[in-house]
This record gives C-alpha cells, sequence and structure tokens, in this order.
C-alpha cells in the first residue's frame, strides 16, 4: 500500500458501493484521520445501485467510479469502507485486500462461510487489517466490559441477551390475500430504504438473525473473552411480517448457545415492529458470575424527550454519550497504524457467521447443531 506519513497526513479512503445504510462510510468520513476521495462499483449493477452511488458522492464532492479496479488504479487508495448489499460485501472487501487495502466492512459479513473464509486469507495473504462494522463501543457495553474485568460478579457463569428491534418490515403477517403473488424480497426493500428499514437489502432474503445477529453476538463474543461456540440451539419463526414469511426467513428466533468454557450462552432476537415498544426496542443483557448479577441496557444512557406537536412516530427516548461510530473509526486507524487489533476482525466475524447459520440450521431441523469453525493457522 501507499507509504504516507500516519502522524500528518489523513488515509485516503475509497466507498465500495454505498447501497445500504450509509452510516458506515458517514463514521469514517467524520474521523479526522480518514479523508473519503471517491465512490467506485462495478459497471454492471443495477440503476437503483448508481443512483444511491452517485447521490453519496455528489454529497461529498468526490467522484463516483463505474470500475472498482480502475478506483485503485487512479486514487492511490489506503483504505476502504464497503457496504454494498450483504451478499457482495466478502466479494468487494477480497477485491480490495488482493489490491493492498485496509477494509472496514459493514455487517453482516457474509452469507456463507466459503466467502469469509476467501476473504480472511485475501487479508492475512497481504498483510492488511479488517474492520467489521459493530456496536461493542456502545457506553453500556464498554462499562459492562470493565465491570467483568474488575471481577465485579465474580466469574461469568451465564450470559443472554434480548435484542428485539422495533422497526416494521412491510405489511403485518396475515395480510396477504388468497391469490396474491408473494412478497418480493428485493423491491420491498427498495420501498423500505425511504424510512431506513432495509438493513436486508440484496437480492438473497435474509431474516434477523443474519441482519442483526452479529450485534448480539458480538456482545457475548466480547464479555465472554471470545469463547467459541460448539453447538447451538435454535427456535426461528416468521411471526410479525408477510414479507419474511413469504421468502421463508425468519423475524423472531432465541437461540442457545454451548460454549467452550462452561458459560452457558443464550440470545432472543426479533423485529418486533413498530407497535410493539415506544421506541427503538429491547435491547438488554443479563449476565450472571459466581458472585452476582447485572442487567445492562444497551441504550443507556438516554433521556427522555417530550414536546407540543411532536410527530407520533419519532422516538422519544435518545441516547447521548453515544460515541460507537467515531470509538470504531479510531480502533480502525490504530489497526492501521499496528498498534490495536479492531474490535470485531474477520475471523471474529467469521465465528458469529458460522454460529447464525449454525442458529437457522438449528431452526429448520428442530435439532442442535455444531457450529463450523475455521482452525488458527
Amino acid at each position: 500500500m501507499r507509504a504516507t506519513d500516519r502522524k500528518k497526513a489523513p488515509f485516503r479512503v475509497g466507498v465500495l458501493s454505498v447501497v445500504k445504510h450509509d452510516y458506515l462510510p458517514r463514521a469514517i468520513a467524520a474521523h479526522p484521520r480518514f479523508e473519503l476521495v471517491c465512490v467506485a462499483d462495478d459497471a454492471d449493477r443495477p440503476a437503483w445501485t448508481h443512483e444511491r452511488n452517485q447521490l453519496f458522492a455528489d454529497e461529498f464532492g468526490i467522484p463516483y467510479v463505474r470500475d472498482v479496479a480502475a478506483a485503485f488504479a487512479r486514487f492511490d487508495l489506503d483504505a476502504v469502507a464497503v457496504s454494498p448489499e450483504a451478499e457482495r460485501h466478502c466479494d468487494l472487501a477480497v477485491r480490495a485486500a488482493e489490491a493492498g487495502l485496509h477494509v472496514v466492512v459493514d455487517k453482516p459479513l457474509a452469507t456463507r462461510l466459503e466467502d469469509c473464509d476467501r476473504l480472511i486469507a485475501a487479508l492475512e495473504r497481504h498483510r492488511v487489517q479488517c474492520l467489521v462494522w459493530n456496536r461493542n463501543f456502545l457506553p453500556a457495553l464498554v462499562q459492562a466490559r470493565e465491570a467483568l474485568a474488575a471481577g465485579k460478579i465474580g466469574t461469568l457463569t451465564a450470559i443472554h441477551c434480548d435484542f428485539y428491534f422495533s422497526k416494521d418490515a412491510g405489511p403485518p403477517l396475515g395480510t396477504r390475500k388468497a391469490g396474491d403473488p408473494p412478497i418480493d424480497w428485493l423491491g420491498r426493500q427498495l420501498e423500505a430504504h425511504a424510512d431506513g428499514s432495509d438493513g436486508g437489502v440484496g437480492s438473497v432474503p435474509l431474516g434477523e438473525l443474519q441482519v442483526e445477529g452479529i450485534y448480539p453476538l458480538a456482545y457475548i463474543r466480547m464479555l465472554t473473552g471470545g469463547a467459541r461456540v460448539g453447538r447451538v440451539f435454535a427456535r426461528t419463526t416468521a411471526h410479525f411480517h408477510q414479507a419474511h414469511a413469504d421468502n421463508g426467513i425468519d423475524d423472531l428466533a432465541t437461540v442457545t448457545l454451548e460454549m467452550e468454557n462452561g458459560v452457558v450462552g443464550s440470545l432472543c432476537i426479533g423485529r418486533i415492529g413498530a407497535a410493539a415498544h415506544p421506541d427503538i426496542g429491547e435491547i438488554k443483557l443479563h449476565l450472571i458470575g459466581e458472585k452476582g448479577a447485572m442487567v445492562i441496557s444497551e441504550a443507556r444512557p438516554e433521556v427522555a424527550i417530550h414536546y407540543r406537536g411532536q410527530p407520533p412516530l419519532e422516538f422519544k427516548h435518545r441516547r447521548i454519550a453515544d460515541e460507537n461510530n467515531y470509538l470504531l473509526a479510531e480502533n480502525f486507524a490504530r489497526a492501521i497504524d499496528g498498534s490495536e487489533r479492531p474490535v470485531l476482525d474477520a475471523r471474529d466475524a467469521r465465528e458469529i457467521c458460522a454460529i447464525v447459520l449454525a442458529a437457522i440450521e438449528s431452526g429448520k431441523s428442530g435439532a442442535p447443531v455444531t457450529v463450523s469453525h475455521q482452525e488458527n493457522p
């Protein structure tokens, strides 16, 4: 990669497709150690992808290049921010790694384990860093990690996460009339872009375990010191939304984790709809140790705001002191420097992807499933 004075010059970052949520490249752009210099994607992508890419490029006053390899050659990049459809995450990230570029990539890392393995091989072969976007730097999670490290509840014996996300996903379950065609997944996701509920954008239908499962599983992985999950048992269903039922994917799931260090792990996850909760959702961690227990609300600290004429769908509870995005960008910069490891790297995310895929299989079979691990070199 390009030699630069890391203490003076910002890292030059290319945005590889920005058709999903744009929080990732915006967070990178907001950090003083990074500079967005271009947006790039493949020329043969559908028109809607080019429209979104061009809008983002225009907002930041940077070129949009419909040729990824040409962008690598032209702009002398140090790193890329990858946020396309989920099924394309690893493909673009691999191409960047093979060009000697560091990678920050949106979640989920992949929809298939072989894609994760291909990316890990490319990263390690070219000795570049990869950060997978997560929420591990939320204040409540940082404090939970510090409390565990200080022995506040003794040795951890059990951990559970509720991750109920109160956004809608189209028509409620049961509203499709006899004879109506099933809801097209990509069409629904394009429609959902206006209100930000299109986390599963792409041609491959993704349930909540794949779209959001990385968050609670990353919490559990961090708080258990990276303990390996041996087997999972899951119950999954489409309980709330017609689009999920029509496409055979989950919007509600429970997962039990059999972990190597004897800790009992579990999580409940769901896209429960806007009518199910007054705010963003019920997201909590329950930790039990040999000396005590903790219950952690992921949203804290927060304030409640009420005023005349407040829109009925506006969240009244708002997080404060949330520097997660800045701290992730800082972590990525330090990983490039060589002074820190990414808080969630490609190997971590590959383990989480394996857990998610095992849980989906378990939900379909009704039996426990062994997690498919990648052995360290």
